[in-house]
């Protein structure tokens, strides 16, 4: 099943343990990475999600484009996620590896990936990042997978030189299958009147990609799509493992929108 063929799909995250490559990799392989990311999914599918978005989070310093050492090891991690999944399974590499990304996806059979400066250029906390927009979808052509491509507009931790709405046709035009508007940071709130600019703009679904509670899901529901990371985890804290109790209250609370849309 395609991510984009869900109404309003609600997408759950794991964030991966600190892979090799990463300054805070603990030289342990990948059993027990794969074994905390096997029982996130477990808990996100009996939580109620649609989706799942897997994400080398743990990598922090994070590199603009991931070394090799981390591409291997997080394709070992999702290829068995994959496996197990019973919901389409979607890849993020941070920094901004969308090449690393849309390789990991068609080699274990994820259905999307996330990139997160996918045209123009952000200024990061790893420094100037360009977008390689024309590269990713010939990338995306040359594999010859069906892969979803959700870009970010004014991608959170990060300052933009455009404006919101000229970002969001600068993205569309460039050919992505989804938009995703966020806040400042990870856990921070997006704006819904973020969420309307976007979608005044282009016909392509726009998701929130940050900042998203069962408490605030109504307030966008004008988005096509939540993507949850911090609200789903034990205590509210990103450093924590998926707590199945926060997901199915998410869930519920997705469920309700989709059925006043």
């Amino acid at each position: 099943m395609k991510l984009l063929s869900i109404n309003k799909p609600f997408v759950g995250m794991i964030h991966l343990a600190p892979l090799a490559g990463s300054p805070a990799y603990e030289h342990r392989g990948s059993t027990k990475i794969l074994d905390e990311a096997l029982r996130d999914l477990r808990a996100l599918e009996e939580g109620g999600v649609d989706a799942i978005l897997v994400e080398n989070f743990g990598d922090a310093p994070f590199a603009k484009t991931a070394p090799q050492e981390t591409i291997a090891m997080m394709t070992a991690v999702v290829l068995r996620l994959a496996d197990a999944a019973h919901v389409p399974l979607g890849v993020n590499v941070l920094r901004n590896d969308g090449a690393a990304a849309l390789s990991i996806a068609a080699a274990t059979g994820a259905a999307f990936v996330r990139v997160n400066v996918f045209a123009g250029v952000a200024f990061t906390d790893q420094g100037m990042i360009e977008g390689d927009a024309r590269g990713l979808v010939r990338l995306r052509r040359d594999l010859g997978a069906d892969i979803e491509i959700l870009a970010d507009v004014h991608v959170k931790h990060a300052v933009h030189l455009t404006r919101l709405d000229q970002a969001a046709v600068d993205v569309d035009r460039n050919r992505p299958d989804a938009l995703i508007v966020t806040g400042l940071g990870t856990g921070f709130r997006a704006s819904a009147d973020d969420v309307e600019t976007v979608k005044r703009v282009t016909e392509r679904p726009v998701f929130v990609g940050s900042g998203i509670t069962a408490d605030s899901v109504a307030e966008f529901r004008r988005a096509d799509g939540f993507i949850v990371g911090t609200a789903i985890k034990q205590g509210g804290r990103t450093d924590a493992r998926v707590d199945e109790a926060r997901v199915r209250a998410i869930a519920t609370a997705v469920a309700t929108v989709r059925a006043n849309s």
